[in-house]
């Protein structure tokens, strides 16, 4: 009796992945999935593994096949929370059989069917005056996993910042986890208040008092070695006026017990501290805010995990907290066990612009010149990529300190000099020449170029200047363009080519006095201390060019392909369509407007087939899919609105599925929809 056509297609999926995994045996550089903590298949961290790639070898959907796709369930988040929410953040993990995720400003935990969406089992936490004011409620990005004796266990933090362990099979608290909590309504077992180890005054319902500073969490915890490691994130830097908050530092407790383990100080806070004397004028005593609100990554074998950190309080002026100031923004390598610093590198020294470093770190295994090394990958904001041995911190490429512009600011201190990779080269260029500016037609780049009289122009580490300035100019402009929150970059972990995508943005932002931003009858300031300067409402936002055109000449959004092996980009590809209000500008009446890409940088994820992409929060509802040597296109299908910063995919019960995470503001909810081929 001959095979049936399903039986065939499972019998080629499955001798597909028999091929990879045998490369990946044979291959000492590349290493087994195993050793990413991620069986073939699945999806169980945030970012697809412990080294955070976002990459998946599964292959049944490929370039022949892949315009075929269906929409096999939508997963809405319309009733996880008092208010509808449009954005969707959190990636879901697959996870023996299952998919969890959170959902909504609650940040509810749920299971989910991956065959059908069917909700299998919700836990959401109890109301607290903590959540009702937390500024990033519906910031949770994924959930982390581990075992105990066996038994799947769900970690997740919540935005009033407790950490709860939850049963993967049922939703149920782990029973003897954690302590019981001092709250109304609280489990008595499987909960950790993470207040309470920071080591600040706080109330367990309302937490921190507004006098000493605020903090919560943005991102799952990750589990190594039996160690559930926490990150944290506090208010955005450009909407606060005083110098004090407290630290985010990071916490490490046992994955069995919910035990504290350890504490690792952002902040150096004695001379004992590695970096306390980066930190002058006592800043370390007040300041806060550095802190992990991006996800982490980890060597398994080694024992490190790896954390992304942002800057210091106030974005955009730190005169008050004069130094290098470690470690923020900085990318640290720390003991699992102890919490110990391994090594750490400062990729912006005395950050004033929101400079955080937006993605998880990305390792991989690579061959430079014949050596084989153990790397770790950080990109930024600035479309800076910094390459290191993952567990000496030597630079694989040399890293150079450069002379960059100097603030004017009264009371500001910037560095002399700041770090820049020798390679790969920067995806966008530093700083912004005529050559760059918008050139659709000689008008508008006569436009651009009168416009730009007005402005002080530099590269990513142009100071801001202050209003009452004596320069001839109305502000000073910071130009780059790389990685962000929103679009989180892929790495193959086969090839080693990373792809990032970024687009050109300038900012030109303005410090005003901090008095004049402050609310002194509002009672929750009382006792802070409001800064000398802080950055003017809307000044911190993107500089635009003529006629509300962009200031930069296409293309805009883009993917850009880099071997890191080499160090080279490999090619780079716009990616999107301008907006129907681009299209139809009057000032581009029968101009071609063909590869300029679109507004919104692309989010991706790459597979043993292909590479993915949608067009961000701003651009088409399309799934697009990409050869990976060329980025030739291999077709797109549709989606029920446009894709927002992650995707997945699993393989389920012989099926591959791709779950990408969809919205639109104000239009459709904030949900997730799986793709896979027909039966």
């Amino acid at each position: 009796m001959g095979s049936s056509p399903r039986k065939l297609k499972l019998l080629a999926c499955n001798l597909n992945v028999f091929l990879i995994v045998g490369l990946l045996l044979c291959n000492p550089l590349l290493g087994v999935a195993q050793d990413r903590g991620n069986p073939e298949g699945e999806w169980r961290y945030q970012s697809g593994d412990a080294w955070g790639g976002r990459y998946s070898p599964l292959v049944q959907i490929d370039g022949d096949n892949f315009e075929k796709l269906e929409i096999a369930w939508i997963w809405r988040t319309d009733n996880f929370g008092p208010s509808v929410n449009y954005l969707s953040r959190a990636t879901p993990s697959y996870i023996d059989g299952k998919l969890y995720t959170v959902a909504g400003s609650r940040r509810t935990v749920a299971a989910i069917d991956p065959a059908t969406g069917e909700t299998l089992w919700t836990y959401r936490e109890p109301n607290t005056g903590r959540w009702e004011r937390s500024m990033r409620a519906s910031y949770g990005k994924g959930v982390g996993y581990g075992q105990v004796d066996g038994k799947g266990v769900i970690y997740v933090i919540t935005p009033a910042f407790f950490l709860h362990a939850l049963e993967a099979k049922t939703g149920q608290h782990l029973k003897n986890w954690g302590k019981s909590v001092a709250i109304d309504g609280f489990p008595e077992t499987g909960v950790v208040d993470l207040l309470e180890d920071l080591g600040h005054p706080y109330d367990p319902d309302y937490g921190i008092p507004r006098e000493v500073g605020y903090i919560t969490s943005s991102s799952p915890p990750i589990v190594v070695d039996g160690v559930v490691i926490v990150g944290n994130s506090a208010e955005q830097g450009y909407y606060q006026t005083r110098t004090e908050n407290v630290p985010g530092d990071i916490l490490g407790y046992s994955a069995r017990t919910g035990e504290y383990l350890w504490q690792f100080n952002v902040i150096p806070q004695s001379e004992r501290e590695f970096g306390f004397n980066t930190w002058e004028n006592d800043a370390w005593k007040t300041t806060g805010d550095v802190s992990s609100w991006a996800p982490l990554s980890a060597d398994l074998e080694r024992g490190i995990v790896y954390i992304p950190t942002n800057p210091a309080t106030l974005d955009y002026y730190g005169g008050f907290r004069p130094g290098d100031n470690l470690f923020g923004t900085s990318l640290i390598a720390l003991d699992v066990k102890t919490g110990e610093r391994l090594w750490h590198f400062q990729t912006v020294h005395h950050d004033i612009w929101n400079y955080d470093n937006p993605n998880v770190p990305i390792l991989v295994d690579i061959t430079v010149d014949g050596e084989q090394i153990p790397a770790v990958i950080q990109t930024t904001k600035q479309g800076l990529t910094f390459t290191f041995n993952r567990e000496t911190g030597e630079p694989v490429w040399p890293i150079e300190e450069r002379p960059v512009p100097q603030s004017e600011v009264p009371g500001e201190r910037t560095a002399p000099t700041q770090p820049f990779p020798t390679k790969p080269a920067p995806v966008q260029r530093l700083g912004l020449t005529e050559d760059d500016l918008i050139d659709f037609t000689p008008e508008l780049r006569q436009e651009a170029i009168e416009f730009l009289k007005d402005f002080r122009i530099g590269g990513p580490y142009m100071p801001p200047l202050h209003v009452g300035h004596s320069a001839d100019v109305t502000a000073a402009v910071a130009c780059s363009g790389g990685a962000n929150i929103t679009h989180p970059t892929s790495l193959d972990q086969v090839t080693g080519i990373m792809y990032m995508a970024s687009h050109p943005v300038c900012w030109a932002p303005l410090v005003v006095p901090g008095e004049d931003r402050d609310d002194p009858d509002d009672p929750s300031t009382t006792g802070v201390t409001i800064a000398d300067w802080v950055v003017r409402r809307g000044a911190g936002s993107r500089l635009y060019g003529p006629q509300g055109l962009p200031i930069h000449k296409p293309p805009y959004s883009r993917v850009t392909a880099i071997d890191m092996n080499t160090g080279e980009h490999l090619w780079w590809i716009p990616i999107g369509q301008p907006s129907d209000g681009f299209k139809n500008h009057p000032a581009l009446k029968g101009v071609d407007l063909s590869n300029v890409g679109g507004n919104s940088p692309p989010i991706t994820m790459v597979t043993g087939s292909l590479l993915f992409a949608t067009e961000g929060s701003g651009g088409r509802p399309v799934l697009n899919a990409l050869d990976k040597s060329t980025g030739e296109s291999k077709g797109s299908v549709g989606l029920p609105a446009p894709g927002q910063y992650g995707m997945m995919t699993y393989l389920h019960e012989g099926r591959q599925f791709i779950v990408v995470q969809i919205g639109a503001s104000g239009s459709y909810p904030a949900s997730l929809v799986a793709l896979t081929l027909p039966e």
